[in-house]
Order: structure tokens, then sequence, then C-alpha cells
């Protein structure tokens, strides 16, 4: 059967993508800490379970979100109807950020932190909003063909200048909270509306214009959450200090497998409603094979559970515990060394990024290659996680780093040939997923909780934010890099060309 063989494809490429984390994690226990980690025998069963979670959910991709989001997007735009199209893009945007789990632990941490000064609730409604909106701006230039480059560079001007107003204490959340936005579940449907847009109308190039919706959803929700801090704490009430609760008194066995079972369904349920919604209410239209369609979803839900599962089974708490015990060492260039191991091996093993490369391999048509631009995109994650590390060991404040890194891609977009720029964006954007998310806010909490004169909620964000950058600085330089190679070469054959042809018109006088 096709879709057996399909399957085992995708578990066989998931298994590979998740080796390196495998061997950082045992290169850094028998070199660094030489000890073997405890529960090996539960590592492996997770690593399974994550290979098998992560076939079933691209395989879902493929029968649901994918050809529904396109379908949804040609539709619409056959139709010419812009409010609608525009209120589509506004309820996909809300829906599939309102419930994502990330963003639920991020707020809710934050709520914690700051001793109920960040309110959770207002804080996922503000983040869910302003993806909407933003969502429903990218489809609006998408029809317009405005040049996406001009957009990103306005909306980074205004994120560095917000952030030099922001206060410390909301700064490091406020990207995180941009980042978190962006899921397994967000990023293929957001960016099978845009590429299904582009792809509809004529004279619109899928690479150029159907990719950067992702990038928005991640930037607006930064200028929005800063906004919102810069009005919280403009009483200048003193930083809450954070005590960490550890959970406990969990139900156990298939009671809370049940339990985990309905908060997936309940992740991925307002982004079903709202495709139901528009597809049979808007449109009055069934769906083209409704049966595959459900069997899609059905195949996303039980990917996404087997995937966290996986996850927090095997991989998280040897993570976590090494995490202590090299800061334990007091060698802190292992905990660099470490930052950009699991940096680079996360970022390969996220879902997200290896359905977004397929995407833009198909959509460039031979110009970009998938495992290139996840290889660079992985360097850029480990770099800037590597350089987030050293700010919060160092103590440095987030701001000048941000700003700086913000001011790097501003000069980057400007450089960069057209094609790559929508997608660079969206390429940083899709690193900061269920794979990279616990992980990295591991680190930076576990970090600022075990360095002495750190304070949590200032230094303890902030990590994605960096992981966000980069990707978009190393994709940028390397196009940028690529096309200057391309023009010298240009430029040498057709000097060898001219001289080929002054030779013979010397020869023939």
């Amino acid at each position: 059967m096709p879709f057996l063989k399909d399957f085992y494809h995708a578990v066989v490429h998931a298994l590979r993508n998740l080796l390196p984390i495998v061997i950082v994690v045992a290169v850094f226990q028998a070199l660094v800490l030489q000890q073997m980690p405890d529960g090996l025998a539960s590592m492996a069963l997770g690593l399974l379970i994550v290979a098998f979670g992560v076939a079933l959910f691209l395989q879902g991709l493929e029968l649901s979100i994918f050809p529904v989001g396109k379908s949804l997007s040609n539709q619409f735009a056959r139709r010419g109807s812009l409010p609608i199209l525009l209120l589509f893009g506004f309820a996909i945007g809300f829906s599939a950020v309102i419930a994502e789990p990330a963003l639920i632990a991020v707020a809710e941490q934050a709520q914690t932190i700051s001793e109920g000064r960040i309110d959770a609730l207002t804080l996922r409604l503000l983040v869910a909003t302003s993806v909407g909106l933003v969502v429903a701006l990218g489809v609006l230039r998408t029809l317009m063909g405005w040049p996406i480059h001009w957009i990103m560079i306005t909306g980074y001007m205004l994120v560095v200048a917000v952030t030099y107003f922001a206060p410390e204490e909301i700064v490091g959340l406020a990207y995180d909270s941009g980042g978190v936005t962006t899921n397994i579940v967000t990023v293929p449907l957001i960016a099978a509306l845009g590429i299904g847009l582009a792809a509809s109308i004529r004279g619109r190039n899928p690479l150029m214009d159907g990719f950067g919706l992702v990038a928005m959803a991640v930037m607006v929700p930064m200028i929005s959450v800063q906004v919102y801090g810069i009005l919280v704490y403009a009483g200048g009430a003193e930083t809450a200090e954070l005590v960490i609760k550890q959970e406990s008194g969990k139900t156990g066995g298939a009671v809370q497998m049940l339990l985990d079972l309905a908060y997936m369904v309940r992740d991925v349920l307002p982004i079903i409603l709202t495709v139901l919604f528009f597809q049979y209410i808007v449109l009055k239209r069934k769906l083209n094979n409704p049966r595959v369609v459900a069997l899609g979803f059905g195949l996303v839900i039980l990917g996404l559970y087997a995937f966290v599962v996986g996850l927090k089974l095997g991989l998280f708490p040897i993570g976590t515990s090494m995490a202590e015990q090299l800061i334990g060492l007091g060698a802190i260039h292992f905990v660099y060394l470490f930052a950009f191991a699991i940096g680079f091996a996360t970022t390969m093993a996220e879902p997200a990024l290896i359905a977004i490369g397929q995407q833009a391999e198909e959509a460039a048509q031979g110009r970009v290659n998938g495992n290139a631009i996840r290889i660079l995109v992985a360097i850029g994650v480990a770099i800037g996680i590597t350089i987030g590390v050293h700010r919060i060991i160092s103590g440095d404040s987030i701001h000048y780093y941000i700003m700086g890194g913000y001011s790097l891609v501003i000069v980057l977009t400007l450089l960069a040939p057209r094609y790559i720029v929508a997608l660079a964006y969206d390429l940083g954007g899709v690193t900061t997923s269920e794979v990279t998310v616990p992980l990295v806010t591991a680190l930076g909490i576990g970090l600022a909780t075990h360095i002495e004169g750190r304070n949590i909620l200032i230094d303890g964000f902030g990590l994605i934010a960096f992981a966000s950058i980069f990707p978009i600085v190393t994709v940028m330089t390397y196009a940028i890099v690529a096309d200057f190679i391309a023009r010298r070469k240009d430029i040498a054959r057709n000097d060898a060309v001219e001289s080929t042809n002054d030779q013979t018109k010397e020869g023939s006088a």
C-alpha cells in the first residue's frame, strides 16, 4: 500500500533527523560528564515514539491541512471577495494560536513570575489577536503584490524602537511570545494559505509572494506584548522573583494518557472548526474527500500526541539534567559548546522546519534545496542560542543584543536577493516549535536559576528570540554570497564569450 510505504519512509527519515540529538547527549555524557545517563532505555523508547509521531504528523499534513488550506485559498481568491478572504486570514491566525500549548505555558509562567501583574489570559488573547490581524495583513500583501522586504524592514525598525523603551521585565517575554506562535500545526497551515493564494493569482510568485506570513506572525506579537508591558510596568513596581514550582500529584496511567490526548484535540480543534465553518457556512461547499481529510486530521492529532509523549519520556529529562550538571561543573566553555550543539541538533529535528523546507523546495522549482536550508537554519539557531547563553552568563542587558541583532537583519534585508527574503524570515519563525521551545526555555531558566545575581523574568526568557534572529542572518548571508558568486561567474562567462568573439573577428579580418 502506498500509505504504508510512505509512512515507513517517514519514520526512517524522522529517526535520521533525531540522530543528532542522541549523538550530542551521548558525547557529552561520555566525554564531559563521564557517566551513563539514567533511563537509557526510556530515552531509546522516547526516540522511537517521537519518530513515529513525526511520521504520523507529516502524513496527516499531506492528507488534511495542506490540501484544505490551499483549496480554501484558491476558492476565496476565485470568488474575489476581499472582506471574506481577510476574515478567513484573521480566523485562521487567531484559532491557530489561541490554544497553542507553548504560548499557554509561557503565559502561565510569566503570570507566576510577575506575581499576577502580567495576566496569562490577556497575554494569550493579545498574541492571538495580533497574529490574526497580521495574517489578514499578509493575505492583503499577497493580493496586492506588495514587496515583503519593505514591510519587514518597517516592522523590525518599529520592533527595535519599542524595545528601546520597553522595561527589562517584558523584553525577553515579548520576543519569546512571538517565537512560540509558530508551531508544527500553525506553520504548515499559514504557509499553505500564503502559497495557495500566490499560486492562484496571476503574476504572483509562490516563493516571493507565498512566504512571509509566518515571519509577520512572529514579528507583530513582539510589538504588541512590549507595548502591553510598557503599560503594565508604568507604575515602576519592583520585579518579582520566581520560585519554580514543580508539578506534583499528576494523574497517572491510562487516565492521564486520555487527558493528554484530549488536550491535543483541544489544541487542534479551533483550526478544524475554523476550516469547517468557512467551507460549509461561508462557501457552502462540501470538502473534497471528507473521509480522507478527517483521517488526515486524526493522524495530525495522534502524531502530535506521540511526538510530545516521546519527548517527555526520553529527551527532555536528560537534556534538563545535563544542563544543570554542566553548570555545576563550573566549566563555562562546556555550557557554550552544549548550547551550540543542542541548538543545532534540535533544529534539525524540527517537524515544522522539515515541512516548510519541503514547501520551499516545491515552490522554488529547483532554486532552493530543502536540506541545505535546514542546515543553514540549524547553524543559525546554534549561533543564536550560544550568544543568548553568553548574555545570561555575562548578565548583559537583552535590549542591546536584540536591537543589534535586528539591525543586522534589516541591513541584510536590503542587500539580499528578493527571492530569499520572505523565506528567510519565515525560517526564523519555524525554528521555535515543539522540539526547540521546551529545551531552550529550560536551558535559559536553568541558567538564570543557578547563576547568582540573575533575575528569572529578565534573564530566563529571551533565548527563543536569539533562536529566531540568527537563522534569518545565516540564510540571507548565504543567499547574498551565492548571488555574488553567481554574478561573478556570469561576468567571467560573458568576458570569455566576448574575448572569443573578438578573436574570431580578428581572425576573419
